[in-house]
């Protein structure tokens, strides 16, 4: 099940539900085959590594995926978690917009 979603990798979100609500941060990944995006330093969890040739091993801590339904793009106009839109320029550029106060937000 793919779901549809607005958010980008790069994008800042606000997560506004569960243990880290109110965190902000950039999406790292999208997985929208599981509905999930990783946000750096958000939702971090230890994880107990087996040494390798590559690496060490030990408890590492990394992010985990969160839900994409408890993240909002973070609007730097608004200064809040908002709902995006979607808007057709005249140059026939589709760009996402902020639903609260109109800004444009793909340059």
């Amino acid at each position: 099940m793919s779901v549809k979603t607005r958010i980008r990798r790069d994008d800042e979100v606000i997560v506004i539900a569960g243990r880290d609500r109110g965190a902000r941060g950039k999406v790292i990944r999208v997985l929208p085959a599981e509905g999930r995006v990783l946000v750096s330093k958000v939702n971090m969890v230890k994880r107990h590594m087996r040494p390798t040739q590559a690496s060490a091993g030990g408890i590492v801590e990394k992010e985990a995926p969160l839900a994409i339904s408890n993240v909002q793009f973070y609007c730097p106009q608004c200064k809040t978690g908002v709902r995006l839109g979607v808007k057709r320029l005249d140059d026939g550029r589709k760009v996402r917009i902020c639903r609260k106060c109109g800004e444009v937000l793909d340059h």
